[in-house]
């Protein structure tokens, strides 16, 4: 499987929204490529709701949306159109999936990815997520049990995260959410620690020599 920092690996496959071609299809935009175990499983059903309900904000990120599983391209197409006209969950309903679910019934996208763990299933892939920036590089790995659903709202975060600490270059707290103060990388030589130490700005505070933050 690919690590942090590798080249995401590249594929061409039919989706429910016309064939791809990773990552040429999708230049100079952030993607969150994301497995699913099966179509027609109820904790599936949840995420894609939840997902779909909040992709114009992953748009907004410039971020796109791209699913996977290993069904056929017809039971992908059946289970959108039944969330769609039958499922109501949380208060949504008419829910219209519109980004593209991979066919990928030969597993040659989840063999590249690491998404198939034989301990887990031989046949289905776990619930993973590659966060890739617009160099088609990967960024973050999530993994996933099959029984347990994603919190988007979590990887929503972590993709705000990653593009604050690309823009601005900061590393983000615990528990950081848009607006908090970041951390100032540590100083690189001990005069460097003492001038910041002895540095007064009002954007900027020290807890220490090596743990300074920069209002957010």
């Amino acid at each position: 499987m690919p690590l942090i920092g590798d080249d995401a690996p590249s594929f061409t496959a039919v989706t429910t929204a016309g064939e791809i071609n990773f990552p040429k299809d999708y230049r100079d935009k952030w993607v969150i490529l994301f497995s699913h175990p099966a179509d027609f499983t109820p904790v599936c059903t949840t995420e894609f709701m939840t997902f779909a309900s909040m992709q114009d904000e992953f748009k907004a990120l410039n971020c796109e949306l791209i699913g996977l599983s290993i069904d056929s391209i017809y039971a992908h197409i059946a289970w959108l159109r039944t969330i769609r006209e039958k499922i109501e969950y949380k208060g949504m309903k008419d829910v219209e999936i519109t980004f593209p679910v991979i066919e990928d019934l030969k597993m040659e996208v989840s063999r590249k990815y690491g998404m198939l763990q034989p301990r887990a299933s031989d046949t289905q892939a776990v619930r993973a997520v590659f966060m890739i920036d617009p160099r088609a590089k990967v960024r973050a790995i999530l993994y996933y049990p099959l029984s347990n659903g994603r919190n988007m709202d979590e990887i929503k975060r972590l993709l705000q995260a990653l593009q604050k600490s690309d823009a601005e270059g900061i590393a983000t707290p615990a528990n950081w959410q848009p607006g908090d103060d970041v951390i100032i990388p540590p100083p690189g030589s001990c005069g460097a620690a003492k001038e910041r130490m002895e540095a007064k700005e009002e954007s900027k505070y020290c807890l220490d020599w090596f743990m300074c933050f920069k209002k957010g």
